[in-house]
């Protein structure tokens, strides 16, 4: 008997098998999740030579990456996009919404004296069955549930021994009616992504008692049932029922989006204050060269006074001028403090003695081009249109409102479902002649009997229904449905707004662009107008043609030219910076690549 139980066990298992999802351990282990870093990636401390930080603007670009919290953050998020993905494919309500899936049971009666007087219904011993709900859902899905595509596999052994008193002993043969029971119950259930549910069950009950009147005394029943439920209207179709499959693959290239757009900010930013450092240590170098220029001038002009062909009173304004150069390098000194700090923050996660109080040296500097060769608005349009995470992420909430509009329009049909169950059952015991009832060696035997019985279809039994339901106004379906189609309509026109948006953007930046290298090109014929001037001012001075006077304001002019020069280069970088922000090219620009970003703290390093 147990040869036999263990082959239909067997055989209730080979469709999982067959289908490759068959459990596994990993299965049941907890997946995978990365830890959370807090600390500094070790490129940071690499660059620390001697007490100063030399550092490029790529970088200055890994470090941020590898080190920024709210990237960190958003890495989790592409993950936890990932895992919604896959409970998706495991079907069911969405996440927070309960399920409200009935369970199919099966009741064996028939066993032994008490089987008996049930089957014929006679009497009731209380074993039936209820359903219960949960009252306390906070949460509602509108629109069709996804059945559960994972298959579930239930093992239910039990083992009791029953002792029952009978005041009429007709029937049963005995006033105390002792059964001893063990059941066996194998059940695979999985739903259909076409809308329905599919069941195998495998049940055997195992009964001996002390009746006299048993014919067959031990005895077992199997029986071998298939039950499927499928939708005819409503909750009817693959496309219906994969739909928040493919919501969340779309959610999940969504999630990628949204860390590219976060990713562009912060290359955006870092960039920006980049060229900042340089530009305030261009304007340092400046300013220096000032101070020293002041310097050399005051010291020839004491000389000067010292031999008598100068008069003492042009003294004063000379040391004047090197207090007010000596001036303005201080400010510039603190400025390029302030840039550091700024920068810095950006580039590390946590403190770290070495880098917080390192010096930053910027070795790259900032580099007009002779043209920008830009290609025409309509082009570059076509590029953000390509480009830009936002412009995705549209497409990607568009997409998502049409497919989940597709679970508001299949409610607005009724309800029309088919069920359909085949069971085959077995009967077979040993011959108690104590019954005074003829041998029927059709049912003598043990397990084997009964199986033989199930797999010849000896005893089937089919059933076969339908099942119809409407509401008559049928207002909320409509509701839903119509909320649904007016939201999708808004996105539309919302689309367009943005796409009007985006060509009103690029054309100011194209046209910033252009204001910025017309001011740098100004600036810089203005610091060689100034650099001729003072060097023609000081050949007049030297030969006694100028006054002291005329010299500092020819030496003020041309720090002014140069400071004006350095901004006005900064304002180049930053308009080209912001070009490639409006037009998604930010990442390709830098030679980033999105899946090293997504990855550890070495991997931009390593690249």
């Amino acid at each position: 008997m147990d040869r036999g139980k263990r082959l239909s066990h067997i055989m209730i298992l080979i469709p999982v098998l067959c289908s490759g999802q068959a459990p596994m351990l990993r299965d049941y282990e907890a997946p995978p999740i990365p830890p959370v870093r807090q600390n500094n990636s070790a490129h940071l401390e690499s660059l620390v030579r001697a007490g100063k930080i030399y550092l490029s603007l790529q970088d200055a670009i890994a470090l941020a990456v590898e080190n920024n919290l709210d990237l960190e953050i958003a890495r989790f998020d592409s993950l936890g996009a990932a895992s919604l993905l896959k409970r998706q494919q495991a079907g069911g309500p969405i996440r927070g919404v309960p399920s409200g899936s009935a369970q199919i049971a099966g009741v064996d009666n028939g066993l032994g004296a008490v089987g008996s007087i049930q089957a014929s219904g006679l009497a009731s011993f209380g074993n039936g069955g209820g359903a219960g709900g949960n009252g306390n859902t906070t949460v509602q899905q509108v629109g069709q549930i996804t059945p559960n595509l994972d298959p579930n596999l239930q093992y239910t052994m039990s083992f009791s021994h029953q002792t029952q008193p009978f005041a009429n002993s007709i029937g049963v043969g005995t006033d105390a009616l002792v059964q001893a029971k063990h059941t066996y119950s194998t059940v695979l259930t999985e739903g259909l992504i076409s809308g329905g549910t599919f069941q195998i069950t495998d049940y055997e009950q195992y009964l001996h008692e002390n009746s006299p009147g048993d014919v067959n005394n031990p005895e077992v029943g199997p029986y071998l049932a298939v039950y499927l439920r499928h939708q005819l209207l409503q909750g009817l179709g693959i496309r219906l029922n994969d739909r928040y499959i493919r919501i969340a693959k779309l959610n999940l290239a969504g999630a990628r989006e949204t860390f590219r757009s976060q990713l562009a900010d912060l290359v955006t930013n870092v960039t920006n204050l980049y060229w900042d450092l340089s530009s305030a240590n261009d304007e340092l170098r400046a300013r220096q060269q000032a101070l020293d220029i002041a310097q050399k001038f005051y010291d020839d002009t004491r000389a000067q006074v010292q031999i008598g062909s100068v008069a003492r009173v042009e003294l004063p304004r000379a040391e004047s001028e090197v207090a007010g150069r000596r001036q303005d390098l201080l400010i510039v000194q603190t400025n390029v403090r302030q840039q550091e700090s700024r920068l810095r923050d950006a580039l590390s996660r946590s403190e770290s003695p070495a880098f917080d109080e390192a010096a930053i040296v910027p070795l790259d500097r900032i580099e007009v081009p002779v043209t920008d060769d830009l290609p025409p608005l309509r082009s570059l349009v076509a590029t953000a249109m390509e480009k830009r995470p936002d412009v995705a992420m549209a497409k990607i909430r568009d997409k998502t409102q049409e497919i989940s509009a597709l679970g508001t329009a299949n409610p607005l049909l009724p309800s029309l479902s088919v069920t359909a169950q085949a069971q085959d059952r077995g009967l077979a015991g040993t011959y108690q002649p104590s019954s005074g009832a003829p041998l029927n060696n059709y049912f003598s035997g043990g397990y084997g009997t009964a199986l033989g019985q199930i797999f010849r279809r000896d005893f089937p039994s089919e059933y076969l229904s339908l099942s119809f339901s409407a509401p008559l106004e049928n207002r909320s379906a409509q509701a839903d449905y119509g909320i649904d189609q007016l939201q999708l309509r808004q996105s539309a026109v919302s689309g367009q707004r943005d796409a009007n948006a985006i060509v009103v953007a690029i054309s100011n930046q194209l046209i910033g662009l252009r204001q910025a290298r017309a001011k740098y090109s100004a600036a810089v014929n203005t610091r060689e107008l100034d650099e001729q001037l003072l060097q023609a001012e000081q050949q007049k001075f030297a030969f006694g043609r100028s006054s002291i006077g005329n010299l500092i304001v020819a030496q003020r002019a041309l720090v002014a030219a140069q400071t004006s020069e350095i901004n006005a280069r900064a304002a180049y970088a930053h308009a080209r910076v912001s070009l490639d922000q409006v037009t998604g090219t930010t990442l390709e620009t830098n030679h980033l690549s999105l899946n090293d970003a997504l990855k550890t703290d070495d991997a931009l390093t390593a690249r």
